[in-house]
């Protein structure tokens, strides 16, 4: 197992070279209804399922290094091009590297909706992370919650001790009145001890989604290599 905290500073030192960041790709896409995405190199999970394998096991050979100005451009240009009115971060986890994603919202268009796609780990590990996101009146997050509880979130991640911070950062994000939904991965036919652990802490209006799990090729490989094929069938 691995610790998503120190994952995340040994991947900052690899998608990171003073504010730049690496991406592998920029794109319209359809999901809300059309939105610009720039996708992302790194994460600090490891999840059995992920979609976007090979920017997140080949962080080091794939991707290039754009600035916060370079990103906010290209994916505003998409938006124009193509009438939307939202723009993401998706593909990896966003959050690592703190500076370059602040200077990067910072340069989106106010009448632009940014969406930022998180695991919510490092909101969760740094309260004053969502402190400096509480700015923007622009901008949506989405966690995305690996599992009902602890135990499942280590089953699809392989890691520990992360759990505890996605739910801390759904905490950080009610109390400082930040838009954001929730997208819930599990294999359990039941979550309601979920919806009643949200109760708990206090959020009871939210849009909690249950993501589907794509079964590409290379998400199906893995899986079968795992053994755990039959969960997600």
């Amino acid at each position: 197992m691995y610790n998503p905290i120190d994952l995340s500073k040994k991947i900052e030192d690899l998608v990171l070279k003073d504010k730049k960041r690496k991406y592998y790709r920029f794109r319209p896409a359809r999901f809300y209804g059309g939105i610009a995405t720039a996708d992302i190199v790194g994460c600090n999970l490891r999840c059995k399922f992920c979609w976007s394998g090979n920017s997140v096991w080949n962080t080091k050979n794939i991707g290039k290094f754009y600035s916060p100005q370079e990103v906010a451009e290209i994916i505003i240009n998409i938006a124009k091009s193509k009438c939307y009115h939202r723009v993401r971060i998706s593909g990896g986890e966003p959050t690592i590297g703190r500076q370059h994603l602040i200077k990067l919202i910072e340069n989106i268009y106010c009448d632009l909706v940014f969406i930022l796609e998180t695991n919510g780990i490092l909101l969760g590990f740094d309260t004053t992370y969502v402190e400096a996101l509480s700015k923007f009146k622009n901008l949506h997050i989405r966690i995305c919650i690996k599992g009902i509880d602890s135990k499942e979130f280590t089953f699809l991640t392989g890691a520990e001790n992360g759990y505890k911070y996605q739910m801390k950062s759904l905490e950080y994000l009610k109390d400082s009145k930040i838009s954001f939904n929730i997208a819930l991965v599990s294999i359990s036919n039941d979550i309601k001890p979920f919806l009643d652990r949200l109760k708990d802490i206090g959020i009871v209006k939210i849009i909690v989604e249950k993501e589907k799990i794509k079964l590409y090729p290379q998400v199906k490989n893995r899986l079968q290599k795992e053994g755990i094929i039959n969960y997600f069938k």
